[in-house]
């Protein structure tokens, strides 16, 4: 079978990470509550930023974010080895930026994430990320953003949402824990 994943607050805990860093970072004390609270994927506003100088200090933080300690979900890096072993394709599709596409495989790899030559995508908008997983007749692919996957409705893709604050008013095949993760594709 073909397997795609997005990688940020999909397989790793980016926000989580992001979150606990503008905290050391603005000398703020905000709590995990008021983070899972969140109705939108950006984090700013909860620091009293504007979307202006939250895109800013996301921006200059990427490198330390994307590359540092950003911890995995737990059982994502057992399942996905556990799908190479079996001989299942796996793919990599990320909105990162292109510029960091490369240290991104490479933080990836070192981690022990199974990433085979072509199968990683990075840089894309929404919109070129579904042409990807529609070119490439994925059987299941997991994604915690709904506006990739509802437009993914038409296609035999089976698709996966794994569950953030955020996303909590769709309704799709929902990944709450890694460990679910094989109960799911085969219903």
């Amino acid at each position: 079978m073909k397997f795609g994943f997005d990688i940020d607050d999909t397989l790793i805990d980016l926000r989580a990470y992001a979150f606990a860093l503008y905290n050391k970072k603005l000398g703020k004390n905000i709590t995990i509550d008021a983070f899972q609270a969140l109705q939108r994927v950006e984090i700013h506003e909860l620091f009293g930023l504007t979307d202006t100088e939250g895109s800013a200090m996301w921006n200059s933080s990427l490198e330390e974010i994307y590359f540092m300690d950003c911890p995995i979900f737990e059982q994502a890096l057992e399942t996905l080895q556990t799908l190479n072993q079996q001989g299942h394709d796996i793919y990599y599709i990320t909105s990162r930026p292109k510029q960091y596409c490369a240290q991104s495989q490479q933080w990836m790899r070192a981690q022990g994430f199974p990433i085979k030559e072509g199968h990683f995508f990075c840089g894309m908008q929404d919109a070129e990320k579904v042409a990807i997983i529609k070119n490439l007749a994925l059987d299941v692919y997991v994604d915690d953003k709904p506006a990739v996957l509802e437009t993914l409705q038409d296609i035999e893709t089976k698709v996966i949402l794994k569950n953030q604050s955020y996303n909590e008013h769709v309704t799709l095949p929902r990944l709450h824990h890694w460990h679910e993760f094989d109960n799911i594709i085969k219903v």
